[in-house]
C-alpha cells in the first residue's frame, strides 16, 4: 500500500506545479480586469464632472446675455431703442462673427440699480477656438472669471444670429481639453423684443 501512494504522490507534484502556474495565470488576469474597470470608471467620473461643469458655465453665458438685453430693453427711454443698443452691442463685439465673442463682467456692478449689466464688456474672439476667453477659477471666490484665479481649462464663447428685427439667437459654447480629447457643451437661446 505504502508504494502505491508513493507512486501517486509523484504523479500529483507535477501537477500541483501546473495547477499553481494556472491559478496565478487566472489570478492575474482577473486583477488586470479590475484595474482596467476601475481605470475606466475613474475616467468617466471625471467626464461627467467636467461636462456638469461646462453645462453650468454654457448657461450661465445665456443667462449674462439674456440679462443683458433685459436691461437694454426695460430700463431705456424705449424698448425699440434698448433692443437696438442691445443688438449694437453684441453686433460691435463682433458675436455675429465666424469666430464669436466673450464677455468680461468685471466692470458690472451688481449693486448698480440703474442699468448694471450695460457695463458688460464683450469682446471679439480673434479665432474658433476663442483662446481668449479662457476662464480662471478663482478658489477664494469660488467663481469663474477672466481676471483672476488659476486656468480652469474651460473656454466660453459666445455667438449670435438675428434671423429676424425682432429675434436674437443666442449660443453659448464651453469647451474643455480632457484626456487626448476636446469636448464642448452649447446652450442656445432664443431672446426677442418683447415689449412693444
Amino acid at each position: 500500500m505504502k508504494s502505491f501512494l508513493k507512486k501517486n504522490n509523484k504523479l500529483n507534484r507535477a501537477f500541483t506545479l501546473v495547477e499553481t502556474l494556472i491559478a496565478i495565470s487566472i489570478f492575474s488576469i482577473s486583477v488586470l480586469a479590475l484595474m482596467s474597470v476601475l481605470g475606466q470608471g475613474i475616467s468617466n467620473t471625471n467626464y461627467a464632472k467636467q461636462k456638469i461643469l461646462a453645462s453650468y458655465l454654457a448657461q450661465e453665458g445665456v443667462e449674462y446675455i439674456r440679462n443683458m438685453r433685459d436691461t437694454y430693453v426695460l430700463y431705456s427711454a424705449t424698448s425699440t431703442l434698448g433692443w437696438s443698443a442691445f443688438n449694437t452691442k453684441l453686433n460691435d463685439a463682433s458675436c455675429g462673427g465666424v469666430n464669436g465673442c466673450y464677455f468680461d463682467n468685471r466692470n458690472v456692478s451688481f449693486s448698480d440699480t440703474t442699468m448694471p449689466m450695460t457695463d458688460l464688456i464683450l469682446s471679439a474672439c480673434l479665432s474658433s477656438g476663442c483662446p481668449q476667453g479662457i476662464l480662471l477659477y478663482d478658489s477664494s471666490t469660488g467663481k469663474y472669471n477672466y481676471v483672476s484665479g488659476t486656468n480652469s481649462g474651460f473656454t466660453r464663447k459666445i455667438q449670435i444670429s438675428q434671423p429676424d428685427g425682432n429675434q436674437t439667437k443666442i449660443s453659448s459654447t464651453v469647451s474643455w481639453t480632457q484626456g487626448s480629447g476636446v469636448y464642448s457643451t452649447t446652450f442656445s437661446e432664443s431672446l426677442f423684443n418683447w415689449v412693444q
